[in-house]
């Protein structure tokens, strides 16, 4: 049976209808997007350049920055473009598109949160073992699992949608393409969708989450044996890991752990997702980790005495 659209582009209602406040915005989020990429992109760079930095885990970290960058440009760009266009549209083709893409990274982001927990859980409660288990090889297939799992997820996301029949309206409350307002426009019965669609975002979302949790708590179980200095160090680092899984998991909880319907809150619940996390991420591991801020300055002395010659 073909799949019937009478609807050839949908039109986002975006942040705001006030032109003033969208030129605000548009400021604003043209200085947020910047400030990701190069904050992210000195993260990838800083860990390429610095032999100091070549652990596992920097090599999640900087896996973990490009991810964020690619993660960002899938709404950002759009947004900042429309704050200032009469008429934010976007075809079908296109919200499919941008739809798949901002599973595909957000998976990818879930499952590399996972796999930096399960890093810093060998790290310290295997110490011994350490360089044995988390070897270049085994990263790889690890981060290399990530990507797999994120493009699993998304495609699982968007079968969802694809062949749901979109016969108009075609307004979207949003200022970009996600299931949750994509089932309000379908010209169907989506309640199963609904369900799957908490099962595979949702439900991924939570366990992903507990699992995180769970394992962090057993690190803090096993750091009281160890010396006030290596617990100190130990905690640095996994408090910057859990600000980065809460910041993360909980807007996605949020969104996909709920019944297909959609709240005004969800705009600002998913500007904070696809725009602040990503500019905080690279700003949290930087600021509490000096081995980051040594490398970061070495890189920068380098490039200063580069620029001389």
């Amino acid at each position: 049976m073909a799949i019937i659209h009478n609807v050839t582009e949908f039109i986002f209602l975006g942040l705001s209808p006030n032109q003033e406040v969208q030129r605000v915005c548009f400021v604003i989020f043209l200085l947020l997007y910047t400030a990701i990429v190069l904050g992210n992109l000195l993260m990838v760079v800083t860990v390429a350049a610095s032999r100091s930095l070549g652990s596992p885990m920097y090599f999640f970290l900087s896996s973990l920055s490009f991810v964020e960058i690619c993660y960002s440009s899938t709404t950002a760009p759009k947004l900042i473009f429309d704050l200032l266009a009469q008429k934010k549209s976007i075809s079908v083709r296109g919200c499919m598109t941008q739809l798949f893409f901002i599973h595909f990274f957000g998976g990818i982001e879930m499952f590399l949160l996972t796999v930096m927990a399960y890093d810093r859980y060998v790290a310290i409660c295997k110490p011994l073992h350490y360089t044995s288990i988390m070897n270049r090889q085994v990263c790889a297939v690890l981060v290399g699992t990530a990507w797999m799992g994120g493009f699993v997820h998304s495609i699982a996301q968007i079968l969802l949608i694809f062949h749901l029949p979109f016969c108009g309206p075609n307004i979207i409350d949003h200022y970009f393409c996600d299931v949750l307002p994509l089932l309000k426009l379908a010209c169907s019965n989506t309640f199963l969708n609904g369900l799957l669609i908490v099962a595979n975002g949702g439900t991924l979302s939570v366990i992903s989450f507990v699992v995180l949790l769970a394992s962090y708590v057993i690190i803090l179980f096993h750091l009281r044996t160890q010396s006030s200095e290596g617990r100190r160090k130990a905690l640095s680092t996994c408090g910057s890991h859990v600000t980065v899984v809460v910041l993360f998991f909980a807007p996605c909880v949020f969104i996909y752990l709920r019944p297909s319907a959609t709240l005004p809150i969800d705009k600002m619940v998913a500007v904070f997702y696809t725009v602040i996390t990503p500019l905080l991420n690279p700003i949290i591991y930087s600021l509490r980790n000096a081995e980051v801020k040594k490398a970061m300055k070495i890189l920068w002395i380098r490039t200063v005495k580069g620029d001389k010659k």
